[in-house]
């Protein structure tokens, strides 16, 4: 009698196959029905205008969870919340001043990209152009600065040539000649400076 005897090490490993295989297909399905979860709500409104107006609020608010991400961009479980509650308001005829009070009570000045100019958020809106000003001064004085020092420097410069070196390679006549327009027109600047 010819008999085969199984492989103890193949029956694992097709065991092993076929875990792989259904842990593989409850993954996918979990990632399916994960997807469905993430479904967009879409939501009627009575005319243009309120679905602008919902739209505008929903890009200037921020997800409070999410990182800098507005409500419009956000799939999280508060953004779905917070696009409900201003659609519902909007849907009520409430105005955009009486949604943003509505944001700030509940979740603070950083709900929205546009915070209102209060004490609480003065370093928000004019740190920035301060330090600007700062910087751009300072650029100015030192600027100023060192022109002041390159025109001391060359005026300097000018006074302190050495008349008897300056016509070295010339005639005693032409030597002598640029000396004296050297030296006068030293004194027209001395007196043009007093």
């Amino acid at each position: 009698m010819n008999t085969i005897k199984a492989n103890p090490m193949s029956a694992v490993i097709k065991r092993l196959s076929v875990l792989f295989k259904v842990l593989a297909l409850v993954l996918s399905l979990g990632s399916v029905s994960s997807l469905s979860h993430a479904a967009i709500e879409v939501f009627e409104f009575d005319n243009p205008r309120q679905e602008a107006q919902y739209q505008a609020l929903i890009e200037e608010f921020r997800c409070p969870k999410c990182q800098n991400q507005n409500l419009a961009g956000s799939d999280s479980v508060i953004s779905q919340d917070l696009k409900r509650k201003t659609y519902e308001m909007v849907m009520a005829g409430q105005s955009d001043a009486q949604i943003r009070e509505y944001m700030y009570e509940r979740y603070g000045d950083f709900i929205s990209y546009k915070p209102p100019v209060r004490p609480s958020t003065w370093i928000l809106w004019y740190f920035p152009p301060v330090i600007l000003l700062l910087l751009i001064a300072g650029w100015l004085m030192r600027t100023k600065a060192q022109n002041k020092k390159q025109v001391s420097s060359v005026q300097s410069g000018t006074q302190a040539v050495d008349l008897d070196k300056v016509g070295s390679g010339l005639s005693d006549e032409e030597a002598q000649k640029l000396k004296a327009l050297l030296k006068e027109h030293s004194n027209d600047d001395i007196s043009d400076k007093k």
